[in-house]
């Protein structure tokens, strides 16, 4: 559709920000906490007056403070599973598509194989009841949209990152700790898959791009990260690599030796064959994203760390 309009909801966040950098000429709506209130319905319909049939939003937005969630339910429960209702409603009535963007914390247990190892989750997989305030509030909000509006898509994605300096994401924070301590301790049982957001991003614009095709014209359920896993330990000692620095200097602890207010997924993969079936571009390894993330990070205008 030659003059579909796309809105990015969660414009100012890590996803948004690079949504929003990789727009490539698409005829963009940016909304920020500042223009939308995802806890406020009416805010929703407004910020949103404009949108008509075939235009797509891409709800980028969500409550993510994993640990504070746990004690503000009510907010994490509004943000991640009202608000991202109350989108879908607006989509289903004006004719317009959403892309929900979720969590691989929705899932509680593994998915084991024949030989009872776990597997990476595959979207049909059931979730269960995620251990943590945050997970569930994920999982309402999947739920939520597509009771709202069965053509919602959602895209999981997992252990997002950017890099850039100024970011909390890991391999920002990482990349800042490598020039402040001689060594450091990441936990080496939780296993998932790193994701750059600029790579989910242009991911998120091919899918936003294909709605009316027959495989996502009727909603979808889908999964899409950065190929391969590995634990945070090798996530942090691949940066620390990157950065020139001794990986070994990235030494390897337990979940139980840090313990959290939440509850983190010993096993979190996500298999991207969903995203692949849907005729979309798979993303390439998590490896050669972080170096590519790290590369943009070395040229900016600042040393590289």
């Amino acid at each position: 559709m030659s003059d579909r309009r796309f809105y990015v909801i969660g414009a100012a966040g890590q996803l948004g920000n690079h949504l929003i950098e990789t727009a490539d000429g698409r005829p963009v709506t940016a909304l920020t906490s500042a223009d939308i209130d995802l806890t406020d319905e009416s805010s929703v319909w407004s910020a949103l007056a404009e949108v008509r049939r075939g235009d797509v939003i891409v709800n980028a937005a969500a409550y993510t403070a994993v640990d504070a969630a746990e004690s503000d339910a009510r907010t994490a429960f509004a943000v991640n599973a009202d608000g991202p209702r109350s989108l879908a409603v607006v989509a289903n009535e004006r004719g317009a598509r959403l892309i929900h963007v979720s969590t691989d914390y929705v899932f509680a247990q593994p998915v084991r194989d024949v030989a009872g190892e776990p597997r990476p989750y595959e979207p049909t997989d059931p979730t269960g009841s995620p251990a943590t305030v945050y997970g569930a509030s994920k999982l309402a909000g999947e739920l939520s949209v597509r009771d709202a509006d069965p053509s919602v898509i959602v895209v999981r994605t997992s252990w997002v990152f950017t890099g850039r300096r100024g970011s909390a994401d890991f391999v920002a924070t990482m990349a800042r700790l490598e020039a402040e301590r001689e060594t450091l301790q990441v936990v080496d049982d939780q296993v998932g898959s790193p994701t750059y957001a600029r790579d989910l991003a242009l991911g998120l614009w091919e899918l936003a791009d294909a709605v009316d095709g027959p495989s996502l014209r009727d909603g979808a359920l889908l999964h899409a990260c950065n190929a391969g896993s590995t634990t945070w330990n090798g996530l942090a000692r691949a940066v620390f690599a990157e950065l020139g620095s001794d990986p070994e200097r990235v030494q390897p602890c337990t979940t139980d030796q840090f313990p959290r207010p939440a509850p983190r997924p010993g096993y979190s993969v996500l298999s991207s064959e969903s995203w692949a079936a849907a005729g979309l571009t798979p993303l390439r390894s998590w490896r050669d994203a972080l170096h590519a993330a790290m590369t943009a990070r070395s040229g900016d205008d600042h040393p590289l760390r």
